[in-house]
């Protein structure tokens, strides 16, 4: 690659880092970090979206323009498509030389110019129907035909008067039809007059709010922790994500006497923790640095990676016998991506994979499944014995834990489905949901997580203990094992079509309960 293109400052490019699609970036002058480690045969590139800096080979670079069409679609990920957004932005606040530098024609950026200065704006419905015309805008010669046609007919034979046939998206005034009507002939109204049939619409869905967040008293220490004999360790442990989990994990760590250095993305987040103990890292290389072990707990694969392979992650900092612990839900070919780059730093490295909710983290009654490096693992018993009721270890082989957690959250995800179609079709037939889940008890189907989750249901508190897009999450990252397995897995696809309507109708953030509202309308 690198005989066949030259590349100089401000070039924009593809730049593949393993782990990562290659993703949209520009030749830039080295950060003061990186003048420290100059490379050769590599260009220092800035990566659009995340705004991070590294060293990439010649040969992992393509030239923007050239490759546009081919990968600006290879990955359908957020922070890709942002990335993508913000390249073309910074074309089109830079002009052209971009372009010219890689190998275009001068006629070919400026069609490239030409097709960004005319991307269409959105206009308001009055504007968009109204007859009136920008007489900037040139009208095609057969609209302007089509448009001189007499309104009345002009021949000798008679006229036909059809009559209008009303329309459902006609606009408020101009419309007979109501709500109601517009409704029923959407299939989304009940004209059965059966008692047993109840007129639930999208218009009676309850309000879409964001549920309330509640901070972890970190005072308090749990009950559970009071009757465990927890001999802390000597080692310092860092930790990465003080989410709903992380959260709960940090307070229990530092309240059973475990030295702890914390970093989040919301530096305010710390310094609750920061008034029981806890040392402040500014950046995820500083939390390496200063701890013997460093465990992560944050909210997705893409997040993960970011923490380890981004601008100041802990990968530079990774030496001999720094043990690393991934905590977060992650799929196992990403885990074995963090594995094979921090133990070619020198360092240790162990999956840990969490069962459990926001409840559980805070009173210290996780399960913990873990696999990869035996001596990480009972390095870190003390601490796993401080969040966690039972702790697992599956052994060595990496992506043994995270393929169990997936397979565990899908089982769970299908209960709920099954549990809120369950209730909703209690509710339709009005049979008292308390009834049915107070029968429910008594039979094989009876388990804590029916129990709680059926009574939220009832009572419409999707207050978060696990939000409902992480056990989405979850499920995409299941059905894509079982793609490279080539094993079918339906009933998982069915759910997780259910959880992805659920985020749709905006309860991503609420508890995996709010799967329920779904279901019923």
């Amino acid at each position: 690659m690198s005989s066949e293109w030259s590349y100089e400052v401000n070039d924009l490019v593809w730049a593949k880092m393993k782990g990562f699609p290659p993703w949209p970036g520009r030749v830039s002058e080295p950060t003061v970090q990186l003048l420290k480690k100059p490379k050769k045969n590599c260009k220092c590139i800035y990566f659009f979206g995340s705004n991070n800096y590294a060293w990439i080979e010649l040969g992992c670079l393509k030239p923007y323009f050239q490759f546009k069409d081919t990968l600006s679609y290879s990955c359908k990920n957020a922070l890709f498509k942002e990335a993508c957004k913000a390249i073309e932005q910074h074309i089109v606040e830079n002009g052209t030389v971009q372009g010219l530098n890689n190998g275009l024609s001068e006629a070919e950026s400026r069609f490239e110019n030409l097709v960004q200065n005319e991307t269409p704006t959105f206009q308001p419905e009055t504007s968009r129907n109204s007859n009136a015309r920008n007489a900037s805008t040139p009208v095609p010669e057969k609209v302007k035909k089509k448009r001189s046609k007499p309104v009345e007919s002009t021949s000798n034979g008679p006229t036909k008067n059809k009559p209008k046939k009303p329309r459902l998206n006609s606009r408020v005034g101009k419309s007979a039809v109501n709500n109601t009507d517009i409704l029923t002939n959407l299939g989304l109204t009940n004209n059965h007059t059966s008692p047993l049939r109840r007129n639930n619409t999208l218009l009676d869905r309850p309000e879409v709010t964001t549920p309330e967040s509640t901070t972890v008293d970190t005072t308090k220490v749990s009950k559970s922790l009071l009757k465990k004999n927890v001999n802390a360790s000597t080692l310092k442990f860092g930790f990465l994500g003080l989410g709903n989990m992380g959260s709960g994990i940090v307070k229990n760590l530092l309240n059973s006497g475990h030295k702890v250095i914390v970093w989040n993305r919301s530096p305010e987040k710390c310094e609750m923790f920061q008034d029981i103990g806890a040392t402040v890292g500014l950046t995820p290389a500083d939390i390496i640095g200063g701890s013997d072990i460093t465990f992560s707990c944050v909210s997705d694969p893409q997040v993960a990676k970011d923490m380890v392979f981004g601008n100041c992650g802990v990968l530079p900092e990774i030496r001999n016998a720094k043990g690393y612990v991934e905590m977060t839900g992650i799929d196992p070919e990403t885990s074995q991506d963090i594995c094979e780059a921090i133990l070619s730093r020198g360092g240790r490295y162990l999956e840990a994979m969490i069962q459990g909710n926001k409840l559980n983290a805070e009173e210290g009654e996780l399960i913990c499944l873990a696999a990869g490096n035996k001596s990480l693992f009972e390095d870190c018993e003390s601490a796993f014995d401080s969040f966690s009721s039972k702790t697992k270890y599956l052994g060595d082989e990496v992506g043994a834990a995270t393929k169990m957690n997936l397979i565990l959250h899908s089982i769970k995800a299908v209960a709920l489905a099954g549990l809120a179609e369950g209730m909703a079709l209690a509710d339709r037939a009005c049979i008292p949901q308390q009834s049915m889940l107070e029968i429910l008890e008594l039979t094989s189907l009876n388990s804590p997580l029916l129990i709680e989750k059926g009574n939220a249901m009832m009572s419409g508190n999707y207050k978060t203990h696990q939000a409902l897009k992480h056990i989405q999450k979850d499920l995409s990252l299941s059905l894509n094992w079982s793609d490279i397995l080539e094993q079918p897995c339906p009933v998982t696809a069915s759910v997780n079509e259910v959880f992805k309507h659920a985020k749709r109708l905006g309860y991503s953030d609420h508890d995996t309960s709010a799967v329920y509202i779904r279901t019923k309308f």
